[in-house]
């Protein structure tokens, strides 16, 4: 018996070092740093030392009931948000923050489009993204699809967001996700991010050195 109790602490270590060799590659392979926040609060920064890989093609259905592709917006600078409809602060926050930059951008503000993609399809219908987005910009248009269509995308993204229980909310749930606006350039390629608390004099700016 002595000698079971005495593996113990090896085998902990262990297991230890494969979950923490685990985390590693995978913050390897995200490539780039992300600072997350989380409708539950929570703030990280994963970082990286590959290229970023982030992005990609997708297939949704905007507000208006049309199916869009990424090729839709080719030419165009993206600003794109993850959210929900029924998000209480994070999602309306960084929305605002969002349509303000664009009208710091003055005359280049028509070279991006806002973008918010709905990580919750299944409250998200076209119809309740037509009244939603009118809130914040006129430009900004919401995209929704089926629940594969949203993983896809949001993997391609490293989006992170799970349904979680909320008897308080509409269906009994709502949702956590991480909080980041991504600026993706006129070929469709990734440039650069803004995590929460970015103002938009601050995301402004930083998307004018994108277009010299």
């Amino acid at each position: 018996m002595k000698q079971r109790r005495s593996l113990v602490p090896t085998i902990v270590i262990l297991l230890l070092l494969a979950v923490a060799a685990g985390a590693a590659f995978w913050l390897w392979s995200a490539g780039d740093k992300l600072a997350v926040k989380t409708e539950a609060g929570q703030v990280g920064e994963a970082s990286g030392t590959g290229t970023p890989s982030i992005g990609g093609p997708f297939t949704l259905t905007d507000e208006t009931g049309k199916r869009v592709t990424d090729k839709d917006f080719a030419g165009k600078y993206m600003l794109i948000y993850f959210g929900f409809t029924f998000c209480p602060d994070v999602c309306p926050t960084e929305l605002q923050v969002m349509s303000g930059a664009l009208d710091d951008l003055g005359a280049d503000g028509t070279k991006v489009q806002p973008i918010f993609v709905t990580i919750d399809p299944e409250r998200d219908t076209p119809e309740v993204l037509a009244r939603y987005v009118k809130q914040f910009n006129p430009r900004l248009i919401g995209l929704t699809g089926s629940a594969q269509d949203i993983a896809k995308i949001a993997k391609e993204y490293r989006v992170y967001y799970e349904k979680v229980k909320d008897d308080s909310s509409s269906g009994d749930y709502t949702m956590d996700h991480s909080s980041i606006i991504y600026l993706m350039g006129p070929d469709g390629g990734f440039l650069t991010f803004f995590p929460p608390g970015t103002s938009p004099e601050k995301m402004a700016a930083k998307i004018k050195t994108f277009m010299k």
